[in-house]
């Protein structure tokens, strides 16, 4: 999501009385083929009369099945077979649920088989530890913006030590191009990256190289030029306000059959395209105040719609509450893990120095790199000054594995002037230092892609969406980032990218040729997420207790300690000026009885481009290198 951060909605508008639901009524929504023909089942509460319209058989009414439901088994009509729905005699509209939209948002929906060969009977699905996040979108991922050309990558994401892909949204949205965060048709993959068979068969592969497949949906809003109200008024609420658009009806008149709506298209995901799980967007957005929250019951149908596989579910949280990861069993929703922006805000500050608009509630310190190490969320219940009141919950006893921590994701490389990656903003050896630090962290660690080998193509904010709309999308995006001082500058308002420009959209396509060219880097990624793989201390299965301390004005150690000394891990962290570690007044830098520490790993090693690996000594004198990165093991005194 395009995020103006500061305002976090809250994810209840109360109701004078909680509502509670009973359990599901309907599923399978949309055009269903089967031996006998195509069932079709939609809902459009408030309305008296449905028809479908079949090319080649004409207008055919639709059965009343009560509750806003109309559907009916038609005979004869199979996969491929094109569509549109009537309601009420008005204009032809496609499907909410369609399966795929060839020509577009505005055109007849088709039928699709759910039948695939699938290869994938012995994968296990995803779990909800020690993962490696590899967010991508199909359409800038490679030039041609494939499911096919994604595929061929695949080889190398596995050789990098990916285990799970985050797609960016894939439903069908208005214009050219876009995030997918404006979906309108959320149940149909978006044409121009290819057919359904085709994201079926990326799936397929990326399970026999042994990496997941996750899908970031948008269940908080629908986008511009939307069909739901053609169908009913009852899709939305106006009871609460919503930064990006009209939010779903999960707690008021009709609210079951909307439940029922989205929580069919995420099952769908998963059953008919054996996705991995979901990463759902800004979910303090999907407003409900009923005594079920919707995403419980989402979570729920998901992890049961994937047995026996197990599932993986991820959000993005703003208000950074517990109770996303809680079990159900005490309140919670039963989530796996939530993005921390704190982790990404506080780096950034610490290397570029720049704290505007919302990154104005961090300093960058060694002290915050600590504590988000060590906690995950930086705020915790404490006043932010971006917000102007307490932010965030308790999460001190938080286990890592339900922290996903990043450098770059979509929204924080266009959320800036020129959509710049970190490898355009910082020096080799900073970038290699920080990529340090969140890969031997304790979280779950989320690269953006690209970033693996230092892209310096631009990821901007695009919506390929003309005219008045495309106008407003202009005017808003110039809007939100005029709260960076520096974009109020006319020479620089002048020069942001247009996101209605089919250039914007061809300029933020990786360049592949630069994997190629910036092969130190690339190594160093692999060489640290091996070493995550095979040292079990960085497992976050392992029994182990982290802790972590100030060295100095840029420096940091993070130390992992198990109940055998030889699993000891020393991090030292520094982006200050070079350190004389002569006399250091700090026992976590003490080794365990016995033993003394050895250097592992350095980002300076001359493999990824660096410097080269200054002796450490930490019984004599010794310097700890500027914009570095160093893992020390413990090893018996011999």
């Amino acid at each position: 999501m395009a995020a103006q951060e500061p305002q976090a909605a809250t994810a209840v508008c109360p109701l004078s009385v909680r509502p509670s639901f009973s359990m599901s009524l309907r599923r399978n929504f949309g055009a269903i083929p089967n031996e006998q023909g195509t069932h079709f089942l939609l809902w459009a509460l408030g309305r008296a009369r449905a028809e479908v319209e079949i090319e080649g058989k004409g207008l055919l009414k639709l059965d009343d099945l009560g509750d806003g439901y109309f559907g009916s088994l038609i005979g004869g009509v199979g996969n491929g077979a094109r569509y549109t729905f009537r309601l009420d005699g008005g204009d032809p509209v496609p499907d909410l649920a369609s399966r795929f939209q060839p020509d577009g948002n505005d055109g007849p929906s088709v039928v699709v088989s759910s039948s695939f060969a699938w290869t994938d009977r012995y994968w296990a699905g995803v779990s909800n530890g020690d993962q490696v996040i590899y967010e991508l979108h199909i359409g800038t991922f490679t030039n041609e913006g494939t499911w096919l050309a994604a595929a061929t990558k695949l080889e190398h994401l596995k050789n990098l030590g990916i285990t799970v892909i985050q797609l960016m949204p894939v439903g069908t949205f208005s214009g050219a191009f876009g995030w997918g965060y404006d979906t309108t048709l959320p149940f149909a993959p978006f044409a121009p990256y290819g057919t359904i068979d085709e994201m079926r068969a990326f799936i397929d592969a990326a399970h026999s190289v042994g990496v997941g497949v996750i899908l970031d949906v948008v269940y908080n809003h629908v986008g511009l030029g939307d069909h739901y109200r053609a169908y009913s008024d009852y899709y939305f609420t106006s009871r609460c306000e919503n930064e990006w658009g009209a939010s779903f009806n999960f707690d008021g008149e009709g609210a079951r059959a909307v439940r029922d709506f989205i929580i069919d298209n995420a099952v769908y995901w998963i059953r008919d395209f054996h996705l991995d799980g979901l990463r759902i967007d800004a979910v303090q957005a999907m407003f409900d105040s009923s005594e079920r929250h919707i995403l419980a019951e989402l979570t729920e149908a998901v992890r049961e719609a994937a047995k026996p596989r197990s599932a993986y579910v991820v959000v993005e949280n703003q208000p950074q509450e517990r109770r996303m990861i809680e079990s159900p069993d005490i309140g919670g929703f039963g989530v796996d893990a939530m993005y921390s922006d704190d982790f990404q805000h506080t780096l950034r500050v610490a290397t570029t120095g720049h704290d505007d608009f919302y990154y104005r509630d961090y300093r960058g310190t060694p002290q915050e790199l600590v504590s988000a190490l060590k906690y995950g969320f930086l705020y915790q219940g404490q006043r932010s000054d971006a917000r102007d009141k307490a932010y965030g919950t308790y999460n001190l006893e938080t286990p890592p594995r339900h922290f996903v921590h990043f450098l770059e994701n979509h929204d924080q490389v266009a959320n800036s002037p020129r959509g710049l990656r970190l490898s355009s903003l910082l020096s080799p050896a900073r970038l290699r230092a920080i990529t340090g630090i969140l890969l031997l962290g304790p979280q779950t660690p989320c690269l953006f892609q690209g970033q693996e080998f230092g892209s310096t193509r631009p990821f901007y904010y695009f919506f390929g969406i003309e005219g008045e709309h495309g106008k407003a999308v202009v005017a808003g995006r110039r809007t939100s980032l005029k709260n960076f001082p520096g974009v109020a500058d006319p020479a620089m308002l002048e020069r942001l990218a247009d996101p209605a420009d089919p250039a914007t959209f061809a300029q933020s396509k990786l360049d592949w040729a630069e994997a190629e060219r910036h092969q130190g880097l690339l190594a160093l990624h692999r060489d640290l997420l091996k070493l995550r793989r095979t040292d079990p201390i960085f497992s976050q299965e392992t029994e182990r207790r982290i802790d972590g301390a100030v060295l100095g004005d840029g420096a940091l150690l993070l130390r992992y300690m198990t109940p055998d000394p030889a699993g000891h891990r020393l991090i030292l962290f520094n982006l200050g000026r070079d350190l004389p570690m002569a006399v250091t007044a700090e026992p976590l830098l003490a080794p365990p009885d016995g033993s003394v520490w050895s250097l592992t790993w350095s980002s300076e090693h001359p493999d990824y481009d660096g410097a080269g690996r200054r002796p450490v000594d930490p019984e004599h004198f010794w310097i700890l290198p500027s914009d570095c990165t160093l893992m020390l093991r413990s090893e018996a005194r011999k």
